[in-house]
């Protein structure tokens, strides 16, 4: 009898604890879960939002540069013709300082390459005795490609985006890229899950899929649409 007690108050007590973690992991779930997704919500609304500053960036510089972006100004006049494809992407947003105001907005809190980091201004060296800055000096402290033939006065053309891009199949990075009509363009390594970013001509930015991503540059009304990556 005390044996058959004394089992029976262990069973009790396993009973009881096993209660006890069943409650503590719907409160983790409840508690924890909900935030890891707002807090991967708020990099991609962040990511957005930044490509829609740099847009407005675009769209600004053009007002005072004849409606032409950088890419197509040469720099004598200020912009960055000469500068594509030579693997300094990073000149094309550059030289829009005063539009971006910081060089924050250029790279993306979702960013999965540990290489890269954000500048804290868009000075080429700090002065002495400064301390947490990083100056804006290459392709590592952005995110995001550049459309250089994307012009204010072809809204769809695409004129930013990120650079995580398979074509063919085959990851292509930090090169000029020419996309043809025929040209199979995906996410690859994505960021924002399956999805990626990217800003047009007109200063909207969409957020799509491998078949998004595909139809943004068959609706942009050229056979090849070069892009600078990073």
């Amino acid at each position: 009898m005390k044996l058959t007690q004394k089992n029976s108050t262990r069973a009790l007590a396993l009973f009881e604890a096993l209660v006890v973690l069943a409650v503590v992991a719907a409160l983790a779930a409840t508690v924890i879960l909900p935030r890891m997704g707002r807090h991967g919500c708020s990099g991609r609304m962040n990511c957005v939002n930044n490509l829609k500053q740099v847009g407005l960036g675009f769209r600004t510089w053009a007002l005072d540069n004849n409606d032409r972006y950088p890419m197509q100004t040469s720099i004598t006049n200020g912009g960055t013709m000469e500068l594509i494809g030579t693997r300094r992407v990073f000149a094309h947003f550059g030289v829009m300082s005063n539009e971006l105001s910081t060089p924050k907005i250029l790279f993306c809190p979702q960013e999965t390459d540990p290489s890269r980091q954000s500048a804290s201004t868009f000075a080429s060296t700090i002065p002495v005795g400064s301390v947490n800055q990083v100056p804006f000096t290459n392709d590592n402290n952005i995110s995001y490609f550049v459309g250089v033939d994307a012009v204010d006065t072809s809204p769809q053309m695409v004129l930013t985006g990120d650079p995580n891009l398979s074509v063919n199949g085959v990851l292509v990075r930090r090169r000029l890229l020419n996309l043809w009509t025929n040209s199979v363009v995906t996410w690859a390594n994505p960021r924002h899950e399956s999805k990626g970013n990217i800003g047009l001509a007109d200063g909207s930015v969409m957020q799509v899929g491998d078949k998004g991503l595909h139809k943004a540059f068959w609706q942009t009304g050229t056979t090849t649409n070069r892009l600078d990556l990073p």
